[in-house]
């Protein structure tokens, strides 16, 4: 496990955003016209029941329009700095803090690629302080958002007492290609858009101050990559689509439950902790098959991994923002205890395994 150094940064709120627009898997599969059984069957049997997605007008037949790149790419702007500003929005009015106090913002995005990235963009839209620093971690897939957390909780560590804030903006929508093939519908059939903020504060010499209240503290992170299947899960150029294309690998969810147990030891053992002494578990809504392959490498049951379930059901796979999602849901049940440790665990291209340990 690598250890936090300097002083212990606290989650102290999260806040949550989704387009408007959302629909059940049913009406995605009429809306497409989708009649393959073993397509329909992918979206069915997915463990979704609803998304939130900026689709595409329709065409002259009904359907929704092929978009260009270009299309895609302003989408995953226009839509991304939306919700981004509306969970950032949330997040601070939840800690009753003002904007201006924010000195430190990371973004996090693998739903397309603008300069400036959205740090930059969003800073403007919220009226941030010019001199806040910025980060943009772009590209890295679902699991980014620990990695980001990695980062923010080492700048709040080196900065006692002033606020960073994580966004994890994703447009999934604006990343889809529609060519009928069962390679593109398992992609289709998952993912959903959404933006998650979390805010991050170090105690102040070695004090917690009001705002770390309640908030649990990042005690530290173990990662691991599986090189031989960097592969598995990808987001590049398809060629004939002439766009921007999700693969994913039928074997991810084997390839990551068979990793996860060694990764959560590690990250349990540089602490002195064991499973069994895990309250609450804060997994990425990866998919039905990946939540099941992790759940039983670990021994989890499904009340264990209750909000992941969840927020797969009524959102899908939010990508790099997804665990956040879970995060808040743990928040807003109240069950959470003083002492409680948790454990955060993230999936995504690599093929890699990120975790993290908290204790309230």
């Amino acid at each position: 496990m690598t250890r936090i150094s300097g002083s212990l940064s606290r989650i102290t709120a999260v806040g949550t955003a989704v387009p408007p627009a959302s629909y059940t898997q049913e009406e995605l599969l009429g809306i497409f016209g989708v009649t393959d059984p073993r397509i329909r069957s992918v979206f069915l049997n997915s463990g979704i029941q609803r998304r939130h997605l900026t689709l595409p007008p329709r065409d002259p037949d009904g359907f929704p329009r092929t978009e260009t790149q270009a299309e895609l790419l302003r989408k995953h702007t226009t839509s991304g700095l939306a919700i981004g500003r509306e969970a950032i929005e949330t997040c601070l009015k939840r800690l009753n803090a003002d904007p201006a106090e924010v000195a430190f913002l990371c973004c996090v995005s693998s739903t397309g690629f603008i300069t400036p990235g959205f740090s930059a963009l969003l800073i403007k839209e919220l009226g941030l302080p010019p001199e806040c620093g910025r980060l943009d971690v772009v590209g890295m897939g679902c699991n980014a958002g620990l990695n980001a957390l990695a980062a923010v909780t080492g700048w709040a560590g080196a900065h006692p007492g002033q606020l960073a804030v994580m966004a994890s903006v994703e447009v999934c929508s604006a990343a889809y290609v529609f060519d009928g093939t069962m390679r593109t519908s398992v992609v289709n059939s998952l993912f959903g858009d959404g933006a998650a903020a979390i805010a991050v504060v170090a105690d102040a010499a070695g004090e917690r101050g009001e705002r770390a209240h309640g908030g649990p503290a990042v005690l530290g992170y173990a990662s691991r990559i599986m090189t031989d299947a960097i592969g598995a899960m990808r987001y590049d150029w398809d060629e004939e689509q002439e766009r921007f294309s999700f693969f994913l690998d039928p074997e991810v969810p084997y390839v990551v439950g068979a990793h996860a147990e060694e990764t959560v030891d590690r990250l349990l053992s540089g602490a002195g902790l064991r499973r069994s002494d895990i309250a609450h578990w804060v997994l990425h809504s990866g998919g039905r098959k990946v939540i099941d392959a992790v759940r039983v490498n670990l021994g989890l049951t499904r009340h264990d991994v209750r909000h992941t379930l969840t927020v797969l059901r009524d959102y899908g796979n939010l990508s790099s923002g997804a665990f956040l999602s879970s995060f808040q849901r743990l928040c807003e049940e109240g069950t959470v205890r003083p002492g409680d440790f948790g454990v955060m665990m993230t999936m995504g291209p690599g093929s890699t395994i990120e975790t993290a340990l908290l204790r309230w």
